[in-house]
Order: structure tokens, then C-alpha cells, then sequence
């Protein structure tokens, strides 16, 4: 099965905000606000650490996150918006983190990244309790990202530079463009 974006503006919400609202988990809901508002991979996510984003030497976070995305090996140079920034500040307080430590570490063990497997529970969980159809996973929260950047009328050639993708095609796949957005579109 393909994986899906989560389309509907209310479901996102929802979705968003689980772990924040209903099943507070800062470490959950801050992976969550990281993949939707970077577009990076999963494998890329769980690697960061907060030396990468975080200025130990002034305290203070980096405005721009620099990473060399392990699928591609291209460098990607992405912007920490606000919505992730409050995310980060908050889980940071919490974490009170060492400078080579992971973000999103595993409950048991704090040296070690979440496993992918993990970060999959931790998106299928929110997904199923907010009553989220369709085949979503961690790849969800990339496509989710150009899915609402699209909608909002950002070029696909746009995206297809951020996703770093080879082709037109890839990304006009990952926005999973239906009928029924193409049928919005004549209704204008």
C-alpha cells in the first residue's frame, strides 16, 4: 500500500495535537511538528542531534538546520520555523540535553535515537486514535507537508527541490493529487 498524506484540515489538527492535548508526550508531539514542518525523512529525523540545531556555546537555537540527507547525501538547508521552534524549546526544557545527545531518544535509553519502528507506532498511534483513514506512516508527515504546501499554491518544481527528489513525477506522486482535488479545482 501506498502512503498516504493526511488531506483534511481537521484531521491534521487532530492529528497534531495528540500528543500535546489527549496523550501528552512532548518528545511525540515535537517528532510529529518536526516532520510536517521540515520534510525530511524519518531516517533523517531520528538522527538529528541537538547539536545540530541547538548553539551549546550561546545558548540559543540555530535559526536554520543543515543536514546531509542519508538517502540522497545531498545537503539540505531548512528553516526552523515558529511552529517548531516553540516544539523544540519546550522539549529541550524537558530534556535538559548534552550536546552530542539525539532529540528523539528512546524512553529506556537516552544515548540512542528512537527506532524507526518506534517512530512508526508513535505516528500509526495518533493516526488511529484521531480516526485518520487511509495508509498512514512515517512517510505520511513528508508528503503531508507538500500535500498543504501545494494546496496553498507552491509550485511542484518548488517541492520538487525541497524533497531533493530526481524527478517531476516523484513529486507529483507524493502529493497523492485525487479526483476530487482535481474537481475542486474546476469549482472555482
Amino acid at each position: 500500500m501506498i502512503t498516504e498524506p493526511i488531506k483534511d484540515n481537521k484531521e491534521l489538527q487532530a492529528f497534531l495535537n495528540f500528543y500535546a492535548d489527549k496523550k501528552p508526550n512532548l518528545r511525540n508531539h515535537c517528532l510529529i511538528v518536526f516532520g510536517l514542518n521540515t520534510a525530511l525523512r524519518i531516517s533523517d529525523i531520528l538522527n538529528i542531534k541537538w547539536n545540530m540545531i541547538y548553539d551549546f556555546e550561546n545558548k540559543k537555537f540555530i535559526k536554520r538546520l543543515t543536514i546531509s540527507e542519508h538517502k540522497t547525501g545531498k545537503i539540505n538547508i531548512i528553516p526552523i520555523n515558529d511552529n517548531l521552534s516553540i516544539a523544540l524549546q519546550k522539549l529541550f526544557s524537558k530534556q535538559n540535553p548534552q550536546y552530542n545527545d539525539y532529540i528523539f531518544t528512546k524512553s529506556t535509553d537516552h544515548t540512542r535515537p528512537l527506532s524507526r519502528t518506534q517512530a512508526y507506532r508513535i505516528i500509526k498511534t495518533a493516526a488511529d486514535k484521531c480516526n485518520i483513514t487511509g495508509n498512514i506512516s512515517c512517510h505520511s508527515l513528508r508528503k503531508t507537508f507538500g500535500f498543504f504546501a501545494w494546496k496553498q499554491g507552491t509550485q511542484p518544481a518548488l517541492l520538487m527541490a525541497i524533497y531533493n527528489h530526481s524527478s517531476y513525477n516523484i513529486t507529483k506522486r507524493y502529493l497523492g493529487i485525487t479526483q476530487c482535488e482535481k474537481d475542486d479545482i474546476y469549482a472555482y
